[in-house]
């Protein structure tokens, strides 16, 4: 770990003034940064403790959810409303990490967590998003976790979260605070695929910080569900998951939202899937003909063909858990 300066702070603009100037990086639970210090890959100049500032807190309308930045998973994921209203999201909580890790960590940290890509974790090593320019190894190295979606000739690591694709499925907002106010980034806007710049992860401008997630209320947000698939039943990133949201009338589908994670470079969706669901009786035959569609375009490397078959089958069998087959 690397010598940085640290500064704790009770204002918001005077964290987004003094992240800008400085380039400084936000803390707040601290689970995924604190594991980037000691391993060398962050070398931030200075950490800006932002516990103090006034973003938590939990409020459900009739209209859907504000979620405040600092709210810690633990807290969002057993609010009794955010369960009855946004199944997915406190399952997607649960399926991350350990509980005492969600006790810690905060819900804007946690959209921002950084790609477990072996290369990109170990520092002896090249690597595109952490040394623009110095290659990327797992394209042609151990590549079992890395990404078959949203990949590039610079970068195929895997965006490693579970909350942002719950989030991804259910048309949830990130509202953002920065040196030229605020704004709103669709959480499928908020990441970047990696392009011919993998270390740009976000569009995030400089100072800008997360300040709450905002979820709208409608029929497939409350009939939602999060299935993850992974190497061991706890503690474990996913190898593929998907986030499901559907909504019918007169058993039709109505409205259909499908979302997978641990197969692409950023929180992915799938309107290949969804076009073929919506407008049709969700039959056994109808969700397993819309599942093999999903993953159109996909890029397979050498180890991690795989991924392509499982995230159709986590995706059938996501819909199927949510009771969509008559």
């Amino acid at each position: 770990m690397r010598p940085f300066s640290y500064m704790a702070v009770n204002d918001l603009g005077v964290a987004i003034a003094r992240a800008a100037r400085m380039q400084a990086e936000f803390i707040a639970g601290g689970t995924d940064m604190l594991q980037l210090l000691q391993e060398d890959v962050r070398r931030p100049a200075e950490l800006i403790d932002i516990n103090s500032l006034a973003l938590g807190g939990i409020e459900i309308t009739e209209d859907g959810a504000h979620i405040g930045a600092l709210a810690r998973m633990t807290e969002v994921a057993h609010h009794p409303r955010v369960r009855e209203r946004f199944p997915a999201v406190t399952e997607s909580l649960l399926a991350s990490a350990s509980a005492q890790v969600r006790n810690m960590a905060s819900i804007g940290g946690n959209l921002l967590q950084r790609t477990r890509c072996l290369y990109f974790r170990d520092v002896a090593t090249p690597c595109n998003k952490r040394r623009p320019g110095s290659g990327c190894p797992a394209i042609e190295g151990l590549n079992r976790m890395n990404a078959v979606l949203g990949t590039s000739a610079h970068c195929i690591a895997v965006y490693p979260g579970d909350l942002a694709v719950a989030l991804l499925a259910l048309d949830a907002q990130v509202e953002v605070a920065g040196l030229h106010g605020s704004r709103s980034i669709p959480v499928g806007e908020l990441h970047r695929a990696p392009g011919d710049t993998p270390d740009v992860e976000t569009t995030l401008e400089p100072g800008e910080i997360i300040t709450a997630v905002a979820i709208p209320s409608s029929g497939h947000a409350a009939r939602s569900h999060y299935l993850k698939v992974r190497d061991r039943a706890s503690f474990e990133f996913a190898v593929a998951s998907a986030a499901v949201a559907i909504d019918t009338a007169d058993g039709v589908v109505t409205e259909a939202r499908v979302a997978v994670g641990g197969v692409a470079t950023k929180p992915w969706r799938l309107p290949e899937v969804e076009e073929v669901l919506v407008g049709y009786e969700p039959t056994a035959e109808r969700v397993q003909h819309a599942s093999r569609q999903a993953g159109r375009g996909a890029k397979a490397y050498r180890y991690n063909a795989y991924k392509i078959e499982l995230m159709r089958r986590v995706v059938e069998r996501a819909l199927s858990e949510l009771g969509v087959q008559t």
